[in-house]
């Protein structure tokens, strides 16, 4: 018999949750025709995944790239939040701002810019080019130190107080060792542990059920970060662990010899999108008998 075992904090985030409904209601308001111009905006995706995005543009949300681009209607700030000179920009318009941030990414935006104002120099755990950590670092006041890498805190000179913020789906681990570097170099070290819960969870769920399958499957955008770390992690416990965005992506071979196949996903990928996937994988297994269950 073969087995499909699936995670049970799979998919959606409370915080990408949050932001589809808002997404969702507004483009209801825009279709039922309140207000005068329901044109909507989308400062960036809602969420990275974009199997989710393109439903929400046959909706009516539109993505841009920048606040230029926006001159009417409503703008929705995308669950990764937006850097403070972008909503500003967007404040200074004659439009409808829409927040949909996630309020842990709002917490770590708070965070940041309360250590600024308080003297210490702003260690963010995180990938700079991420949008997330791009508006985090955004809300740090002019001219306070900012580290993202243990090299830049490595090299840091003239500083005796550092406080600590994390990039909402960093893994604890990256923190902890953020956190050891600095207690070993400065004088004064505050933390805050900005990782979301669900992160956590996830993780340490998909390491668990990584190590139980013959072939691992993470599900999600290629452009999501969260999804990309959970590949990692199940990578290196599962050297059969393969990133999937979508359920047509499966193919025989990567289930060839497998008795059991374990499924995760990231933080912003559907249930649908887990859904196709299961539906799809029984298919291949479809000349025999297969039990689809939750990971204990």
């Amino acid at each position: 018999m073969k087995r499909i075992l699936v995670a049970r904090y799979a998919g959606f985030c409370f915080g990408v949750k949050r932001a589809i409904a808002i997404a969702e209601k507004t483009a209801e308001e825009a279709r039922r025709g309140k207000g005068q111009d329901d044109r909507i905006h989308s400062l960036g995706p809602i969420i990275h995944n974009p199997q989710a995005v393109d439903r929400l543009a046959q909706k009516g949300v539109h993505v841009v790239g920048t606040v230029d681009e926006i001159s009417c209607g409503k703008a929705i700030i995308r669950s990764h939040g937006v850097t403070r000179s972008d909503r500003k920009s967007l404040e200074g318009k004659k439009i409808s701002i829409v927040d949909a941030t996630c309020p842990f990414v709002a917490k770590a935006q708070e965070h940041a810019r309360d250590l600024s104002r308080e003297g210490y120099a702003v260690v963010v755990v995180g990938d700079r080019e991420h949008p997330e950590v791009k508006s985090i670092i955004s809300y740090i006041e002019i001219g306070i130190p900012v580290f993202t890498s243990l090299s830049e805190l490595d090299a840091a000179k003239g500083v005796r107080k550092v406080g600590i913020v994390a990039q909402t789906t960093q893994s604890f681990e990256k923190l902890a060792a953020f956190v050891t570097a600095a207690t070993k170099r400065f004088k004064e070290v505050r933390v805050f542990n900005t990782i979301c819960d669900a992160t956590t969870l996830r993780q340490g769920e998909a390491t668990g059920l990584a190590g139980k399958v013959d072939a691992m499957f993470v599900l999600g955008g290629y452009n999501s970060a969260n999804t990309r770390r959970l590949a990692e992690i199940c990578r290196e416990i599962n050297p059969r662990t393969r990133h999937i965005e979508a359920p047509e992506e499966l193919k025989p071979e990567m289930v060839e010899g497998a008795g059991s196949a374990g499924v995760t996903a990231g933080a912003s990928t559907p249930q649908w999108i887990i859904d196709g996937f299961v539906d799809r994988l029984k298919e291949h297994w479809s000349g025999e008998e297969t039990e689809v269950s939750f990971y204990r």
